[in-house]
């Protein structure tokens, strides 16, 4: 059976260029006991990918991805073939995969079955119910623990995580202002996600805008880029201020562009800052208890789902490069199927 795949053509040169991939038609091949064949039907665009695509970048997570074969991503597929006595022909699972039309899970491979109790789109459990939401969720339920009244602010407020974490601050009663790349984006963010604020985090007057802002301090940082941005936050930072720290996009291109880091560090201390990073993955166990509170939070129209969908499985390199661009608004998703 053909696999069109999206491969790894060369190392991403700071941010990934649509031509640092490259798609090829392989066969897939037969079974081996313990394993099971996916059909994919959505792929996810994940910033925090490009970790691995440089050399001997492997760590304890993941190993660096490997020149020539399909690219690492999280996929939604259906099980067509199995061999695996926990994994049954005709489920639905979210899993660690690849960027191709049909993937193998091996034992060892990180998945979980999905379970479509609550009839939303299945893309969701990529986005608003997957990974994407669990990360706003946990973020802010377990580290940023906003109040009534608290100041939010939230990175890259318009991308997947962003526009899921600031909604469910202004859920939890918080005045919430985002930071995104654009002004229509920023003008978005309020329209549509119900930010109270939205600010270009390239204005040249930025820290003056935050003061303007939050002139008692930012309560809660929703961090999803890292960088010099977090340098001007603790500027403003509050005392015994949270940051829940779920990304760092300036840092994943910084090896190769020459990025940099906060030089204020020490306002952690002399403002008594919690800083915690954290990955959803190892939450495994509670991912029921956030889905059901984010379904219900989609029910009640609470929560909005804004996906930017891309057609067709050879999409993966252009949507993953669009992403670095800034030229997505929420979570962004490759249907695997053209049509």
């Amino acid at each position: 059976m053909k696999n069109t795949q999206v491969v790894l053509a060369q190392r991403p040169e700071g941010a990934p260029k649509a031509n640092d991939f490259a798609v090829v038609e392989t066969e897939t091949v037969p079974l081996e006991d313990g394993q099971a064949l996916v059909k994919n039907l959505y792929i996810s665009l994940d910033a925090g990918f490009r970790n691995w695509m440089d050399e001997d970048s492997g760590d304890e997570v993941l190993p660096a991805m490997p020149l020539g074969k399909a690219v690492m991503g999280l996929i939604l597929g259906e099980v067509i073939e199995s061999r695996n006595s926990g994994i049954e022909v005709g489920c639905l699972l979210m899993a660690r995969l690849a960027w191709e039309e049909f993937s193998v899970v091996n034992e060892g491979d990180w998945w979980v079955e999905v379970d479509n109790e609550h009839q939303l789109p299945l893309s969701y459990h990529l986005g608003v119910l997957g990974d994407t939401g669990m990360s706003g969720y946990f973020g802010l339920v377990d580290i940023g623990q906003p109040k009534p009244g608290d100041t939010v602010v939230v990175s890259a407020a318009g991308g997947a995580v962003g526009s899921v974490a600031g909604q469910i601050a202004k859920i939890m009663g918080a005045r919430v202002i985002g930071l995104a790349g654009s002004d229509e984006k920023c003008q978005r963010l309020v329209n549509e996600l119900g930010y109270d604020v939205g600010l270009n985090y390239k204005a040249d007057n930025l820290s003056e805008l935050i003061a303007q802002h939050c002139p008692d301090g930012i309560d809660v940082y929703f961090d999803n880029v890292g960088g010099l941005l977090l340098e001007t936050i603790l500027e403003h930072i509050a005392h015994g201020a949270r940051i829940p720290f779920c990304g760092a996009v300036a840092d994943y291109t910084a090896q190769k562009s020459g990025g940099g880091g906060p030089s204020n560090l020490f306002q952690l201390v002399a403002q008594c800052v919690t800083l915690q990073g954290f990955m959803t993955h190892f939450q495994l166990e509670r991912y029921p208890e956030a889905r059901s509170q984010l379904a219900q939070w989609l029910a009640s129209g609470e929560l909005k789902a804004h996906e930017h969908m891309y057609h067709g499985v050879d999409q993966c390199g252009i949507a993953f490069s669009d992403m670095f661009a800034g030229k997505n608004f929420g979570k962004a998703v490759v249907k695997v199927a053209a049509s």
